[in-house]
């Protein structure tokens, strides 16, 4: 069924009379069902599986909009169904759309048991609900995504019809499967792979290596691809780090006007970390690749998508997100093409491992020939210690320093890091009473982000999850407190814990509060995570006495470094080696062939061979600009 006089007729086959079938719309890879007697609709619960399993797409019903109650009147109705207790936040009405967002801190509570609440709204003011979590933590962020989903409603509308009509629009069946390498190939930093069928040109990830301004080696191969990039069907993002999105609204400013499928969380952190960057390239005068316009051109072409929904992203194209156990909401990518034509995984970052935020990366898929997997720590020698030793090795250095009158600065990633070290330190101030030794300053970006952790409890570890939803989050413990005023009070202050982004010292408070604390060597400074070659933390972390830098005002000078240099693993968002070995023998089904990528050159060669020689398949790391035929 690809067109919507076809669809309209099943639907008038299986629908009750009664619902009166008013009109349906394509709305990008989902089915908009408009109906005049929407209560008929939910007299029987199990119509909606019985559509969607004949349809074979996600269905979305709606009321016909001119049965919607006037939203003034509809809004008092929804303050008087809904409980006082679910804490709405802001309720506001997207007309082109039939639907009403409703914020909540309590979500459960507008939903109701079986979803009462929810039916009694949509039967009393014939809307759509579309139920949002308020965070628990302000966040600019998440309120400005919202906004303009809503502001830009008509021209979304506009682009979703439009979409749906491509995916649905058939083509002669496809022979073929080829893949480039595009960036992020025996290397770390711009990943992107571009995945095309003779009918099919599909990329995943599109990101920036933050460690250089060098355009040969900062920025995907773009022009290797000999397409234009309104070529592209559609951008599929792993997660919200640079080295996988930050590039992204390039492809805009460009050209580019198709879908960006990711989950809800890498949406809003994508943002987030997409502005920051333009910021620091403005204070850093260096020229951007794209505007803060192409950021929110992007946004409004968000496609998302929660894990295991299977979505058509093209006529013979099908996308299913896993869980990776990276960062919040980081995906693997599963592709189907065509009618079991070739089917392949690319993992992304994955986390195989424990840690306090997420559940292990998932291993099975319905269907697999080749997996693209990720080799940052694949070294032979890349194997990390416990993380019960790496806990309590982070807090015996902490105290250390603090006991000798220093003070601890902890450069992080602002997503995935900060937070893992918020638990770990919340964590040991829960067993010791409640209490820290002295002051944890978070400042910088880690608070906007772990807000946005607040609003998808969803996606983190049950432990964590209930603890958010009881209104308890770890991240708003009381031995947190937000920088607010001179950071060089807190530098050359009393002790004190700081967490500070970039993670790799790219620049950003991290570098500001080191050239501060460098030289007093009662101070430390501990990396905590992944520091690339090219990076300044990877310097520090060599043991590089005297470190050329800038000034405020962009003259050049140095820093001594005097303060003691620690590195903790084990608190890594990536596998050891051990972990990426244990994942490629549990995936299932077993692939055929393996790539592997996202790793400095020997690193991805070792698993290679390793995997290699483990599992008996085809394995083998290749290069930038290595085109390959799958199938």
């Amino acid at each position: 069924m690809n067109n919507i006089s076809e669809i309209a007729k099943t639907l008038e086959s299986i629908l009750p009379g009664e619902c009166r079938l008013a009109k349906v719309e394509f709305e990008g890879p989902d089915i908009a069902i408009y109906l005049k007697n929407i209560s008929a609709f939910y007299e029987d619960e199990n119509l909606i599986r019985k559509i969607a399993g004949t349809l074979r797409k996600r269905v979305i019903i709606r009321s016909d909009p001119s049965g919607l109650m006037a939203p003034d009147e509809a809004l008092a109705k929804i303050k008087e169904i809904v409980p006082p207790e679910a804490g709405i936040a802001e309720i506001r009405f997207a007309p082109d759309f039939g639907e009403v967002f409703i914020e909540s801190l309590k979500p459960g509570l507008v939903i109701g048991k079986g979803g009462a609440t929810l039916k009694q709204i949509i039967f009393t003011t014939k809307w759509a609900p579309k139920i949002l979590r308020t965070p628990t933590m302000p966040s600019d962020t998440i309120k400005g995504i919202r906004t303009a989903s809503l502001k830009d409603a008509d021209k979304r509308k506009k682009f979703l019809a439009a979409l749906g009509k491509k995916i649905s629009t058939p083509v002669t069946k496809s022979d073929w499967v080829k893949v480039t390498a595009l960036g992020g190939f025996r290397e770390v930093g711009r990943s992107c792979l571009l995945v095309q069928t003779p009918n099919n040109k599909v990329l995943i990830d599109c990101g920036i290596n933050p460690e250089t301004s060098e355009g040969s080696r900062a920025f995907p191969y773009l022009n290797a691809m000999n397409l234009a990039l309104d070529e592209l069907d559609a951008v599929i993002v792993t997660h919200a780090h640079l080295d996988h999105c930050g590039f992204v609204p390039y492809l805009f400013a460009y050209g580019f006007d198709g879908p960006v499928y990711c989950t809800p969380p890498t949406r809003d952190l994508m943002a987030l970390l997409q502005f920051d960057y333009l910021d620091i390239l403005a204070k850093g005068n260096a020229n951007p690749p794209y505007q803060e316009k192409d950021i929110r051109k992007q946004l409004s072409h968000v496609v998302v998508r929660e894990y295991e929904e299977v979505t058509d992203i093209s006529p013979e194209v099908k996308l299913t997100f896993h869980n990776a156990g990276h960062i919040l909401g980081s995906a693997m990518v599963h592709l189907h093409m065509g009618e079991g034509l070739h089917n392949l995984v690319y993992t992304g970052d994955i986390k195989y491992g424990f840690t306090k935020l997420f559940e292990p990366a998932h291993t099975c898929f319905p269907r697999l020939e080749t997996l693209f997997m990720e080799s940052t720590y694949g070294g032979r020698d890349d194997i990390m210690p416990s993380r019960q030793d790496t806990d309590r090795g982070l807090m015996e250095k902490i105290h250390q320093v603090i006991q000798n009158k220093g003070k601890v600065l902890i450069p992080v990633f602002s997503v995935g890091r900060s937070q893992e070290i918020m638990l770990v330190l919340e964590e040991y101030a829960l067993t010791h009473g409640e209490s820290f030794e002295c002051p944890v300053y978070i400042d910088g970006m880690i608070l906007e982000a772990s807000a946005i952790h607040t609003a998808y409890p969803e996606y983190l570890k049950p432990s964590v999850q209930r603890r958010v939803l009881s209104n308890r989050s770890p991240f708003e413990s009381k031995i947190f407190e937000v920088v607010k005023g001179d950071r060089k009070a807190i530098a050359e202050g009393d002790p004190a814990v700081i967490l500070a982004p970039s993670g790799m010292m790219s620049g950003g408070l991290s570098v500001e509060y080191f050239k501060m604390m460098a030289e007093d060597p009662k101070n430390l400074i501990v990396f905590v995570g992944y520091q690339s070659s090219l990076s300044f933390g990877r310097r520090i972390q060599r043991g590089q006495k005297e470190i050329p830098t800038t000034d405020s005002d962009g003259r050049l000078t140095s820093v001594k470094v005097n303060m003691q240099v620690a590195t903790v693993e084990g608190f890594s968002g990536h596998s050891d080696r051990n972990q990426l070995l244990s994942f490629a023998k549990n995936v299932k089904p077993s692939p055929e062939r393996v790539f592997t990528m996202h790793g400095d050159e020997n690193k991805a060669d070792d698993l290679a061979h390793a995997i290699s020689r483990m599992m008996r398949v085809e394995s083998r790391a290749i290069m930038n600009l290595d085109a390959i035929r799958l199938k």
